[in-house]
């Protein structure tokens, strides 16, 4: 992997992690584009350069996290449910990482996005408090996002708005879910993959890749809820479905495309 090819992936993913898209889908027609076919290093350099990403969202809500500790039960009763999945890992990995589940979860995940907001109207209405009970079916729905192209933010932030959140406070909490949930999953690739640290320009890469998720990261958490706030889900629904469709046709040109 080059340094420019470094930039660019950490750009993308800083853009995309929060983001109701699909870093998977993203990631996957970048590499294409860039013609590089994904490598030990690379596959650990797109999930640990997460690290930034999250990073900007502890500094953007910094003084949301030191709340009670009510706040972080509900986070671990959230995490719950993917603890579970995290323990079929191998069969979803078997089963569901394939390019073709990837543009269908893109197509039929922006299907929904599109008529998300008519499911749930009324968005100017107060803050609710979050129980238990709301938190878990939040976790819940973070499950279907271990289907490569579901999107984490997406499900998590509709499973808020079941639970009668509304669409910023349901993209907050979907931000602080991420924490751990993401750095779980971070610490775990990278002690799967400890070796690539034996090189300094690896770990010089993976340091400028974390640096540039999380300014990108930073600012794309501070323009999403705007713009969510402002206009709905409906734009990032007609987005996805085109990205679905790309995904498909460089399938179709005999592309190769992998998921990473």
């Amino acid at each position: 992997m080059s340094w420019l090819e470094a930039l660019i992936l950490a750009i993308v993913e800083g853009l995309t992690e929060f983001l109701p898209v699909s870093s998977t889908g993203h990631m996957m027609i970048v590499e294409a584009i860039l013609g590089h076919t994904p490598d030990e290093f690379s596959k650990a350099f797109i999930i640990n350069i997460q690290f930034g990403a999250i990073l900007a969202v502890v500094v953007m809500y910094f003084k949301r996290f030191f709340q009670s500790i009510d706040f972080y039960l509900k986070l671990v009763v959230a995490c719950i449910p993917l603890a579970i999945a995290f323990v079929l890992e191998a069969f979803i990995d078997q089963m569901l990482e394939s390019v073709l589940v990837v543009a269908i979860a893109l197509v039929v995940g922006g299907l929904v996005l599109v008529f998300v907001d008519k499911w749930f109207p009324n968005q100017n209405k107060p803050d609710k408090k979050l129980s238990f009970k709301n938190s878990f079916v939040v976790g819940l729905f973070q499950i279907i996002a271990v289907v490569p192209g579901v999107s984490r933010s997406a499900a998590t932030i509709i499973g808020g708005m079941t639970q009668g959140l509304n669409r910023k406070q349901a993209a907050e909490f979907s931000f602080f879910l991420a924490v751990p949930t993401i750095l779980g999953a971070a610490m775990y690739k990278l002690y799967k993959n400890s070796d690539i640290l034996g090189s300094t320009d690896n770990v010089q890469m993976l340091a400028f890749g974390n640096l540039v998720a999380f300014v990108v990261a930073l600012l794309a958490i501070k323009g999403f809820i705007a713009f969510l706030t402002r206009f709905g889900f409906r734009m990032f629904g007609y987005y996805r479905i085109i990205l679905g469709g790309i995904i498909l046709i460089l399938m179709l040109s005999g592309i190769e495309l992998s998921v990473v």
